[in-house]
C-alpha cells in the first residue's frame, strides 16, 4: 500500500515537472522536489523499491532541470 502511494505521490510531481520545463517556470521545481522527496519517503517504508527509486528520478530530472537553468529559469 505504501508503494501505491509512493508511486502516485511521485507521478503528481512528475506531472506538475512537465510546465517547469517551460523557460521561465524552472522555479517551480523547487516546489516539486520536496513533494517527490516526500513520495521517496513514504517509498522507503514500502516493501518494494521501485516506487522510491521513481521518486528519485523526479527528484533527479527536477534537479537536473535547476542546474541547467542556474536555479531559477
Amino acid at each position: 500500500m505504501l508503494s501505491l502511494i509512493s508511486v502516485l505521490i511521485g507521478a503528481v510531481a512528475l506531472l506538475l515537472a512537465i510546465p517547469a520545463f517551460v523557460p521561465l517556470f524552472g522555479w517551480v521545481n523547487w516546489l516539486i522536489i520536496p513533494i517527490a522527496l516526500l513520495g521517496a519517503l513514504v517509498g522507503q517504508f514500502a516493501r518494494g523499491k521501485g516506487a522510491r527509486n521513481f521518486c528519485f528520478v523526479v527528484v533527479a530530472i527536477c534537479a537536473f532541470r535547476l542546474w541547467i537553468g542556474g536555479g531559477l529559469f
